[in-house]
């Protein structure tokens, strides 16, 4: 379950305020390499919320928000607290987007030109948020991923806005995935090392070569209904004198 996370202060000195032409390619391609530069899914959100704000002209606050069928709704990280809950209902029941988010399941972007101008109630105008430009990061038949900024002047965001904010979104994403690919290869490694110390352990303790203790560790898993992974770990923590049952006792 993705983390929410709260940005602080820019760090991203480096990245000039967006201009076009040559100075757009340049403040793109910057923040580009910050995105790149994160570590891990989690902190290329975080990351991409704070450059949203220096980049996209008009911007004041961002925040990327999980969208699931059924009107769920998750904010994974925001710029500050004025926009944490801004697409979030603010009493009680299950969260679910502003309406004109259901919107970005057919189009990647959704520009919100005056909340206040259907005379009140609308989340967003409760918060003295006016303007709101939502971009599409990631979708799937179950959920979508959006960044969204936030101004509070009305028809704070033109079509060049909309433009530069598509051009960063691709950025994002591009990273975002990167992200979680080396998170996936990362944990992978982690799981295979695991998987081969408790292998080993196995080996030694039951008198059995390497594949008949894989054998034993996966009809282990197999039974008790556990992933192999966790499993793994138990025999390595008991193996180690920590509290756990170990996979040849019952």
């Amino acid at each position: 379950m993705p983390k929410r996370f709260v940005v602080t202060a820019s760090e991203f000195t480096d990245v000039p305020r967006c201009a076009a032409g040559f100075e757009l390619a340049e403040a793109l391609t910057a923040a580009a390499r910050q995105l790149h530069a994160t570590g891990t899914p989690d902190n290329t959100l975080n990351t991409a919320v704070e450059l949203a704000v220096r980049l996209v002209p008009g911007a004041e606050h961002a925040d990327i928000s999980e969208i699931q069928r059924g009107s769920r709704l998750r904010t994974l990280a925001w710029t500050d607290e004025a926009v944490r809950f801004a697409g979030e209902p603010r009493h009680g029941g299950h969260r679910g987007p502003h309406p004109d988010w259901e919107n970005l399941w057919t189009t990647p972007v959704v520009r919100i030109e005056d909340s206040a101008a259907d005379g009140g109630g609308n989340p967003l105008s409760d918060l003295g948020l006016r303007s709101a430009l939502s971009l599409r990061l990631r979708a799937d038949r179950r959920r979508l991923t959006v960044l969204t900024a936030y101004a509070r002047e009305p028809r704070a965001f033109d079509e060049d806005a909309t433009r530069i904010g598509r051009l960063f979104t691709a950025h994002v994403s591009l990273a975002l995935d990167s992200a979680t690919v080396r998170e996936q290869l990362t944990e992978a490694m982690r799981t295979r090392d695991l998987i081969g110390q408790a292998t080993g352990i196995l080996m030694e303790r039951l008198d059995i070569d390497a594949a008949g203790a894989f054998d034993s560790l996966v009809k282990a898993s197999q039974r008790e209904n556990v992933k192999l992974r966790d499993l793994a770990r138990r025999v390595v923590d008991s193996n180690s004198g920590s509290q756990g049952r170990g996979v040849g006792e019952r």
